[in-house]
This record gives C-alpha cells, sequence and structure tokens, in this order.
C-alpha cells in the first residue's frame, strides 16, 4: 500500500499543493514579500569549477571520510550528484515503470533520463534556497497529514507501512519537503508573470462556441525533447535528430510509455508520457488543428515549438458535459490572527480564545474583526463574501460546514493561523456561468502557466553550471 501512496503522490502533488497556494481564506488580495536576490557576475563558469572541485577536494580528503570524488558523477554549481544517489534513484524509477506495466529502456538511457532530472530538481532547490524560500517543519506536517488523511490512514497507521516497505521516514519527509519548495517555486513564477483578463475569457468562449470541436477533450500522451536559447544550430538538430529516432521507434511497433521513458524530458516521462484530460480549447490554435482530425491511438509528427520538439498519441476523446451547476454556497466571516516571528503559535492560539471568550460575553464580532483580524477581510467585519466548496482550505471548510447559521466556531488552526469562523446564510445557487468562466479562466491560466514553467526551467538550466563527471553515465 505504501508503493502506491508514494508513487502516487508526486504525480498528483502540484495539483494538491496549487490548490491550497488557491485556496487562501481570502478572496481579495494576497501579499507579495519581496526577496531580495542577487548574483557575482564576477564567478565564471572557470572560477565556479575550481572553487567547487577545490572543496571536493577537501572534503574528500577530510580525516574519517571516504574518498568521495570518484562517486560523484555531477556537479551542478555548488552541489554534487554522487552514484549511490543515481542509483538509488534509476533503482525506483525502474520500480516505478515495471507497476504501471512500463518496460525500462536499456539501463544507460534510463541513468542519463534520471540523471538530467536529478540535475534539474537540484538546479531548481539551489535557486529557491538563493532566494530564501523554505518550508518550516510545521508546514511539512501539515502536508503529510494531509497525505495520511487522503489514504485513509491514521499518522501512526501511514508511518507503519512506509517501514513495512523499507521506505525511510526521513527521506520520504526530505522528498516531501523538496516537492513543496518546487512546487511553489513554479507557483511564484506564475503568479508574478501570468495574467488572465476578462477579455480573453470572453474570447475564449467565443472561440469555443464557434469551434467544431469546442465540446471535446482529449486525453493524451506526449514526448518532449527540449532545446535551449543558448543552444546553436548544431546541437539543435541534434535534438531534432533525437525526437526524429522517438518517431522511427515508434512507428517501428515499439510501446509509447516506453519510448517516452527513454527519450522524453518533460516530468512525466517516468509514467508514460500521460497527460490529463484536456479541453482542446486548452491546448491551442496550432496544437489544436494538429490533434483534432487524429484517430484513437494515432501519433502525431515531430512538432516543433519554441520550448523543443514534441510528439503527441491521442488515446481518448470524449464530449464535454454542459450540465447546469448547482451549489450550495455559505456566507461566513472570520477573524485570523497570523503565526509570524513576533506571534508565536501558543500566543496566537491565546488570543483567539480570549477573542471567542469576548464574543461569548456579548461583544460584536464583526467590530472585533476590524480590530484584530489579521487579513484582508478586517475593514469589512471579515466578511468573506459567499464561498462555493474549494474556495477554503479543508480545515477551514471543514469547520464552517459544520456550523449553522449565526453559530461561531470554536478556534481552527490552519496554515494561515489561527481563526474564529462565523456562518451567516446558507443558499443554494446554480453557477453555470460561472463555473463556465471560471473553467475557461483556469485553461487560460493553465496554458500560460506552461508556457512560463518550461521557460523558467530553461533559464536555470542555462544560467547552472554543470559537469558531468561519469564516463559511463
Amino acid at each position: 500500500m505504501s508503493e502506491k501512496i508514494y508513487l502516487s503522490l508526486f504525480t498528483g502533488f502540484l495539483l494538491l499543493f496549487s490548490s491550497a497556494l488557491a485556496a487562501e481564506i481570502t478572496a481579495g488580495e494576497t501579499e507579495d514579500k519581496a526577496i531580495e536576490t542577487h548574483s557575482d557576475e564576477s564567478v565564471t563558469p572557470d572560477t565556479r569549477k575550481a572553487v567547487t572541485m577545490q572543496q571536493l577536494l577537501q572534503s574528500s580528503a577530510a580525516p574519517g571520510r571516504k574518498a568521495l570524488l570518484d562517486q560523484i558523477v555531477a556537479i551542478v554549481n555548488e552541489e554534487v550528484i554522487t552514484l549511490n544517489e543515481l542509483d538509488s534513484a534509476v533503482a525506483t524509477a525502474r520500480r516505478n515503470l515495471l507497476q504501471q506495466g512500463i518496460e525500462p529502456p536499456e539501463l544507460n538511457s534510463l541513468q542519463n533520463q534520471v540523471l538530467e532530472t536529478l540535475i534539474l530538481k537540484s538546479i531548481q532547490l539551489q535557486h529557491a534556497k538563493e532566494i530564501g524560500m523554505s518550508v518550516s517543519d510545521s508546514e511539512l506536517d501539515e502536508t503529510i497529514r494531509r497525505i495520511a488523511d487522503e489514504n485513509q490512514l491514521s499518522l501512526q497507521a501511514f508511518y507503519a507501512v512506509l517501514e513495512e516497505d523499507g521506505i525511510s521516514f526521513s527521506k520520504f519527509r526530505q522528498d516531501i519537503r523538496n516537492e513543496i519548495i518546487m512546487a511553489r517555486l513554479k507557483e511564484r513564477q506564475i503568479s508574478s508573470q501570468v495574467n488572465v483578463t476578462e477579455g480573453e475569457i470572453d474570447n475564449f468562449l467565443r472561440t469555443q462556441e464557434t469551434s467544431g470541436s469546442s465540446d471535446e477533450e482529449y486525453l493524451l500522451a506526449h514526448i518532449f525533447i527540449s532545446v535551449t536559447e543558448h543552444m546553436d544550430n548544431l546541437k539543435i538538430l541534434e535534438r531534432s535528430r533525437r525526437a526524429e529516432d522517438a518517431l522511427e521507434k515508434l512507428r517501428s511497433g515499439a510501446d509509447f510509455s516506453h519510448v517516452a521513458a527513454e527519450f522524453s524530458e518533460a516530468p512525466d516521462a517516468m509514467s508514460g508520457g500521460i497527460l490529463d484530460w484536456r479541453p482542446m480549447a486548452q491546448m491551442g490554435p496550432t496544437f489544436a488543428q494538429l490533434l483534432s482530425p487524429l484517430d484513437i491511438g494515432e501519433i502525431t509528427p515531430v512538432v516543433e515549438s519554441p520550448n523543443g520538439f514534441h510528439i503527441f498519441k491521442l488515446l481518448d476523446r470524449r464530449k464535454l458535459e454542459n450540465r447546469s451547476v448547482i451549489i450550495d454556497q455559505t456566507r461566513a466571516r472570520h477573524i485570523l490572527v497570523k503565526v509570524s516571528e513576533l506571534t508565536s503559535e501558543s500566543d496566537a492560539k491565546e488570543q483567539i480564545i480570549d477573542l471567542k471568550r469576548r464574543i461569548d460575553n456579548g461583544e460584536n464580532f464583526a467590530e472585533l474583526a476590524k480590530l484584530y483580524s489579521e487579513d484582508g477581510s478586517a475593514s469589512s467585519g471579515g466578511d468573506l463574501g459567499w464561498l462555493s466548496p474549494g474556495n477554503t482550505v479543508p480545515p477551514f471548510e471543514k469547520a464552517m460546514d459544520a456550523l449553522l447559521p449565526g453559530q461561531i466556531s470554536e478556534p481552527v488552526q490552519t496554515q494561515f493561523g489561527w481563526h474564529l469562523i462565523q456562518v451567516t446564510e446558507r443558499r443554494t445557487q446554480d453557477v453555470s456561468d460561472e463555473k463556465q468562466r471560471e473553467n475557461a479562466r483556469q485553461a487560460i491560466r493553465s496554458r500560460k502557466a506552461e508556457v512560463v514553467i518550461q521557460e523558467m526551467l530553461r533559464q536555470l538550466r542555462d544560467q547552472a553550471y554543470v559537469e558531468y563527471l561519469a564516463e559511463d553515465v
């Protein structure tokens, strides 16, 4: 059971974490934290290499330590990837592929694929550290509790299942911490660069109405070979030939999942390259025109984009259902006391308990919210407006749903701090039009976000110093 938990975690983790980010308690503005970054332009790749190698030699020569130099397969900026790390990651990747019924590629190809994944992961984590991004132990604990809950396990049972299958809990925690950091790094980039206007939503919906395939969505698998802006024509031609080699294997009858594991550089390469269901309109006009005439099981030729070369396979297609969306909505207000460097968790809890006591003794909830709540709703007495299911984080929503109109919750803890919640009204609402526009907004945002993330990863990779030390990897 734990292997299923561990394997399914990372395929869905970005969605899980993005949902948590999107589920800010307030529908208003979020605080932007200015983070200073700096770079030393005087540090060239050659000087960086010299410094790094000197550090490695000093490390390997330290008394009581094993010689590490012969175990290092790659240097990534100021860090290294060891053969042990690579072997462990390759073994995990191979096991994951077999559990999905995918024949792993030859060892050398799999090693190269996994090594590139480790390099890109290291680059992202180093960049996140440079800009001050981190995950607290309390945030990590909360995420692991959510994972256990979603697998219908208590924390003790969850730990036991991991231990039974030989998964180190300390390594599991570090893996989750790293995944959270990388997800936040991507979300930070998306938030700063992706904006969807009402005009774009109107155009999107008009295009759907006039397009013959607007009511369809596709299940796709893909293979992606990247190119970067610093590659010369010869290198780009080499990447193009690699994509054509993959296509030739597919046309010779090779399984798509196997070829994706061998060739693709997308994050989903080790899960068969399978993308989630996507509305045709989300694909963009170029890809939509290419994919719409395909039969199920058919493969596209190599398609070039600014980021690289793509091959798609149509796995399935279906009609989008245009049903009325009727939901229960809650109007609520809250008081939030945040945990910060100045306010400890115990102090925040004590303050919210004191506010609850004052409200129970007759003081007005809205007036106290104006005075003490630490979010954008304070000026309106903590009013959050009408909330739909999923608009708030799970602990908040669970406590809110248990209240009757007029009732006030006991103190509720979320990752944002401590809350008091009061439900003021409930209603059943037809939100079909709102849902249609929200779906359009998410489709446009998703399409833009993919471009932004690919560009961010490409720039980070181009700017990083990477040296390969193992000749047989």
